[in-house]
């Protein structure tokens, strides 16, 4: 049996809802909490299914896992040096953070091919190159990875794109290896600068992070400690798109504003009424005459990728042309094409679309073809005339916390069942 999301759209949401901890932090938060020899508690874990399988990874590799709401406790004292080879690595791109905890720990680290959403090509040749230039030896076979080292030594690597995954992969092989490592063209997205901050707790010595050189010391002894997640940019952002699309008056809290500067920017300039106070932002939704804008994804600071297929949903309310350029995943366009079931008029062009609105959008039966397209069309259903349904609404699961409920006590109408798969 597969789960359907149903949609009655058209009621207007008010209210306040609650930002959970970032999805992105917490996929290499836990996967770093074995390089410790002692207890790790994680505060702030958001209830989704990527969660779930992390836990199962560690219960593989002989850790003690105690999940109790938000809180996660990890020891890892009894942990073996087991190869990571079930299904469960498949059911999330993050599982790949394992190889440079697990590097950095035993030096050793055999692991089948990471899964997760298809947005294109998403190699992760520059976490193995700075594997290797650490000193790791790396074959592939049969989907497997194996990467070994008699030891791992610092040293300078620089990365071909400002990639979040290399970067964070990187960090946690050289906490543990022999001297310094420096990494140029790191990225610099916050996510990066919360996993740096629970490596520091207990007890690497890193320097420069959030910037675009990160300074490794490495350290033969890490230990336990007690970290919380910072506040998810991405679930805060399709709130304030859903909040523009659908709301009266919403309040947004648990947000950190700075992290969220190109989204507010672009919302503001579309006409979207809203008020930032401190770590909560009021926005004033269902505004008449939005106005179309123009989108690049970039790397942070700039326009987050996984807010582009959300506000593509509001875009399509605009009266006039927008244009979306996608610079991070090429092919991450799959939503427009549902949304064009709903009535919107997109054209997908090479690493672009063009939304020409406004365009009227009634209920379908559309598929969440990756975790933003479900977003997408979450925003889709909620503005739509009649009864959306929303199929693979496990790829929502990975990376939203509670979102039914989250919607529901806003005013929405929104309700899941299970249908023959």
């Amino acid at each position: 049996m597969a789960e359907v999301i149903a949609i009655e759209g058209g009621y207007k949401l008010n209210g306040t809802v609650r930002i959970s901890g970032a999805k992105n932090a917490t996929v290499a938060l836990i996967p770093a909490a074995v390089l410790s020899d002692g207890p790790v508690e994680i505060l702030g874990v958001p209830e989704i299914s990527d969660v779930e399988a992390l836990a199962i990874l560690l219960e593989e590799l002989k850790c003690k896992v105690e999940v109790d709401g938000e809180r996660i406790r990890i020891d890892p004292t009894h942990m073996e040096d087991i190869p990571l080879v079930s299904g469960a690595v498949n059911k999330l791109r993050a599982s790949y953070y394992f190889m440079g905890a697990l590097l950095g720990k035993y030096k050793r680290v055999k692991i089948k091919m990471p899964g997760g959403c298809y947005l294109g090509p998403r190699p992760i040749d520059l976490h193995l190159k700075g594997f290797e230039a650490l000193g790791a030896k790396i074959t592939y076979e049969n989907d497997t990875y194996l990467l070994e080292a008699e030891e791992l030594v610092g040293t300078s690597i620089y990365l071909d794109f400002a990639s979040v995954g290399a970067t964070i992969n990187i960090m946690l092989a050289a906490v543990r290896a022999k001297g310094k490592t420096i990494i140029e063209n790191a990225a610099k997205e916050p996510e990066i600068i919360d996993v740096a901050n629970l490596l520091t707790k207990m007890g690497a010595k890193i320097r420069g992070v959030g910037t675009d050189t990160i300074t490794i010391e490495g350290v033969d002894y890490l230990g336990g400690t007690f970290h919380e997640i910072i506040p998810d940019r991405i679930e805060a952002g399709t709130f304030l798109i859903i909040a523009a699309a659908a709301g009266e008056r919403v309040i947004i809290q648990n947000i950190i504003p700075q992290h969220l500067e190109a989204l507010i920017s672009k919302l503001k300039e579309m006409g979207v009424k809203m008020d930032v106070v401190g770590d909560s932002i009021v926005v004033y939704g269902a505004q008449e005459g939005l106005k179309p804008v123009d989108i690049k994804t970039q790397i942070y600071p700039g326009f987050a990728t996984d807010l582009q297929q959300p506000l593509t949903t509001l875009l399509t309310q605009a009266q006039g042309v927008s244009h979306v350029k996608e610079t991070i995943y090429v092919e991450r366009f799959k939503h427009c094409g549902q949304l064009n079931k709903m009535g919107a008029n997109i054209e997908v062009g090479e690493a672009s679309s063009m939304i020409s609105g406004a365009t009227p959008l009634h209920g379908a039966r559309v598929e969440a073809t990756d975790l933003r397209c479900g977003a997408a069309l979450v925003v889709a259903g909620l503005i739509a005339s009649g009864k959306t349904e929303i199929t693979n609404v496990y790829h929502i699961d990975r990376g939203y916390d509670n979102i039914d409920n989250k919607l529901i006590t806003l005013g929405a109408h929104i309700t899941r069942y299970e249908i023959e798969d």
